[in-house]
């Protein structure tokens, strides 16, 4: 009987790691591009915009470092259609849809929950056993992102004149489930897919269903108004945000596991403070801190590898 070998630290290149860094830097940078775009562009015309980008590139990546992509039988149809929807779709609709409500700063330190949410749906539906320690470090985590939406005011939201949760707040907790979803259902994609084929279908399945709301925003969108800004927000998303960080990070799912990968989600919302308040100078708050500090700690105690 074939065993299943674990991947562990040492086995694995140093590069995997390296790589999954810079994910997190590209996807921080996502925010600010994002916010640029959510303020000026409909959001399923900007969505739209960055996957008709990103499946361009994957496709012609495919075809030069693979031969082109593989045909797909039923149960792949299926798993990279649930990519497209989850990853693509309802994230991108939720992710634009909340950076034009809220700072892209603040958006950004959301992202800090998707390895709990990622843990929580793992225990659900792969039945992980989620101990003292993990149960401790979700508990720290959803008091540190109260802590970020009430802006310290834990207070005054049990009083309901606090902070609060908006509408932002909603559509990036949706996003945030979206992508778990998407990073979990990768796990059953990847078993007959390479990175590149899987994110191409994914990114291709996306585009097909952002293309059908984007139809009835087209002829509203004010094409000749929107400067470099818009476009180079788009190229961006498109090349860095997806391209090479869709594939990278699905490296990282393939060689150490999605738990394992999700934890590095972590260092996005730190690089999208850090850019936010350098790019579009968006202040840094105390409580976005302290709130993300406590999250980051609740992320590191939920999968932390009991030896």
């Amino acid at each position: 009987m074939r065993t299943l070998a674990i991947p562990t630290l040492a086995s694995q290149s140093p590069l995997v790691y390296i790589k999954l860094i810079f994910v997190a830097l590209f996807w921080g940078g996502t925010f600010i591009a994002g916010r640029v775009l959510a303020q000026q562009m409909p959001p399923m015309t900007a969505a739209s915009g960055r996957f008709g980008v990103a499946v361009l590139l994957l496709v012609l990546l495919a075809w030069k470092f693979e031969g082109g992509l593989p045909r797909l039988d039923r149960k792949q149809l299926a798993t990279t259609a649930a990519l497209g929807l989850t990853g693509i779709f309802l994230y991108n609709l939720c992710f634009l849809a909340a950076l034009s409500r809220m700072p892209a700063g603040r958006t950004a330190l959301f992202v800090a929950l998707n390895p709990i949410v990622t843990a929580l749906a793992s225990a659900l539906l792969f039945r992980e056993r989620l101990g003292a320690v993990k149960w401790l470090g979700i508990m720290l985590a959803f008091c540190g992102t109260a802590i970020v939406i009430t802006r310290g005011d834990l207070a005054g939201l049990l009083h309901g004149n606090g902070g609060g949760i908006g509408a932002g707040e909603i559509f990036m907790f949706c996003g945030i489930s979206s992508w778990a979803a998407y990073t979990l259902i990768g796990r059953v994609a990847l078993k007959g897919l390479s990175p590149v084929a899987a994110t191409t279908y994914a990114a291709m399945w996306g585009l097909a269903f952002l293309l059908v709301g984007a139809a009835f925003e087209f002829p509203g969108v004010p094409w000749r108004s929107y400067g470099w800004q818009v476009w180079a927000a788009i190229g961006y998303l498109g090349v860095f945000g997806t391209v090479i960080g869709f594939v990278w990070y699905y490296e990282g799912v393939k060689a150490i596991g999605p738990s394992r990968t999700a934890v590095f989600n972590n260092l996005v919302p730190v690089f999208g403070i850090v850019l936010a308040a350098g790019l579009l100078g968006e202040p840094v708050l105390v409580s976005m801190l302290l709130g993300g500090a406590v999250t980051i700690a609740g992320v590191i105690l939920t999968n932390r590898q009991i030896r």
